[in-house]
């Protein structure tokens, strides 16, 4: 017996499993064969509606081992399927008339692909309603801002959300318009001519008719005129890419949290009879916020596998990238449906600890408002370079001092001391008063956030049946 894909077994939602399993696969590539015999017989092609009707009862008597143990002697996987159904069916030999192999496997795993690109892009839409949630929710808290790791500036925790929620959007757009505008291959023969329907149905218009039908049926609203045996295999890469770019706001945000959760600023949420460490027990580690990090990993992981598929097939193509793609395809979407589940998981159950917030933004404080200490020079005459060497050196000094003896820093006292300033008439009260209001050192952040919101309302609004989706429960 095999062993599990932990990815689908630990990670993937049901709804996503089942489109990629094999029993979701073969029942897919009935349902396909029956809209083609339907069609066939629309446009000319004798078979019964009684054969089609025993093909139609019978499609879901699915025995995979059966199937495979038809497999092991034609060593083919389609014409072992093919053999199956007959079987199960009953009826007369009226399946894959016209087709090849990949007429049934890559339509199959087109239409695959675009219902689950579907349910990935709402389950981003839903992301997005939460980022924005939470920026209006902690709109008002206010945090020390860090670049390189390093206090920066004063900002608002509300506008990291919004951040996040606008590296999404950025991407949202482009996916969307992958997932309307994705091509379908049709059915187009061992060789991409069109060949053996051609004969069967006896005219373009006819061929032309029934791929139109298909089409429809898969829910494609458009079809490559002129393919090989296989749809270009860019397009999966072009998948991975969507994937990955949405990835990256989560794996950001993701990222964040680990790093306040670490100075104790806020939790991802922690259940009660829940674990951290079986060594110390006193550890609430941030598990969730590393698994999203961990599934973006893979995410970039397999678009390596897809990208080297990309324009390596020969001529009209062949089977090469066949294990790539059995690997690839299912997981990264098994891998961006887990990694969702664990963001809207995480942004349902986080808290902020508001009082560690303060605490560290009043240490940090004298820091945070040197750029506008700087404008504050600038504005009484003082060079903006001179004050710049000035600030820094006091800021150094005592930041410096401060991590030796723990003392309080006292940067406002030895900066309006400088004489420099004292001439230029800025004392430690005009300095004091600077720093005094929080608000003053925001500048757009909450226009910014609010700017956010407005566009975020335009996804949700668009998309509200998706935008209203919660997670399950993970492990």
């Amino acid at each position: 017996m095999g062993n599990v894909n932990v990815l689908s077994e630990r990670y993937a939602t049901k709804e996503i499993n089942y489109i990629f399993s094999q029993e979701g696969t073969v029942l897919a590539e009935r349902e396909l064969w029956i809209a083609l015999m339907k069609a066939q017989k629309e446009l000319g092609l004798e078979i019964s509606s009684e054969d089609i009707e025993k093909f139609e009862s019978s499609k879901k008597n699915i025995d995979l081992e059966r199937i495979k143990e038809i497999e092991r002697k034609t060593r083919h996987d389609v014409k072992a399927r093919i053999q199956d159904f007959i079987n199960v069916s009953g009826a007369e030999e009226h399946l894959h008339k016209g087709m090849t192999s990949r007429d049934l496997t890559d339509n199959t795993e087109q239409m695959q692909i675009k219902r689950a690109s579907e349910i990935i892009f709402g389950k981003h839409i839903s992301a997005l309603r939460h980022f924005a949630e939470k920026a209006e929710e902690y709109k008002n808290i206010i945090i020390t801002a860090r670049t390189h790791h390093q206090a920066a500036q004063p900002t608002l925790l509300g506008k990291r959300f919004s951040m996040w929620g606008e590296e999404l959007m950025t991407h949202l757009e482009s996916f969307e318009n992958f997932i309307i505008n994705y091509p379908l291959r049709g059915i187009k023969g061992p060789v991409g001519t069109q060949s053996d329907m051609l004969e069967l149905l006896g005219s373009r218009e006819k061929v032309e008719k029934l791929e139109q039908i298909i089409s429809k049926h898969l829910g494609f609203k458009k079809i490559l005129s002129s393919t090989g045996q296989v749809y270009p295999r860019s397009l999966d890469s072009a998948l991975s890419s969507h994937l990955i770019n949405l990835s990256s706001a989560y794996e950001n945000f993701a990222k964040t949290m680990r790093l306040m959760a670490g100075y104790e600023l806020v939790t991802e949420g922690f259940k009660e009879g829940q674990v951290g460490s079986s060594a110390m027990p006193h550890k609430m580690n941030t598990r969730s916020s590393e698994r999203i990090n961990g599934l973006g990993e893979l995410l970039k992981m397999y678009q390596d596998g897809a990208s080297r598929n990309s324009g390596n097939q020969w001529e009209e193509g062949d089977v090469s990238d066949s294990v790539v793609r059995r690997i690839v395809i299912p997981d990264m979407f098994y891998t961006a449906d887990g990694q969702l589940e664990t963001v809207l998981t995480v942004l349902n159950e986080m808290g902020v600890y508001e009082g560690m917030v303060k605490r560290e933004l009043e240490e940090y404080l004298p820091l945070l408002a040197t750029t506008q200490i700087l404008m504050k020079a600038v504005e009484n005459g003082i060079g903006r370079e001179e004050a710049h060497r000035i600030i820094k050196r006091y800021a150094v000094e005592e930041v410096l001092r401060k991590r030796k003896s723990g003392e309080e820093m006292k940067v406002l006292e030895r900066v309006s001391q400088d004489s420099v300033f004292s001439n230029a008439g800025i004392t430690y009260d005009l300095l004091k008063q600077t720093v005094s209001n929080l608000n003053n050192l925001l500048g757009n952040a909450r226009e910014q956030i609010e700017d956010v919101s407005n566009k975020a309302n335009y996804w949700i609004r668009k998309y509200s049946k998706e935008a209203s989706y919660e997670p399950g429960e993970i492990l």
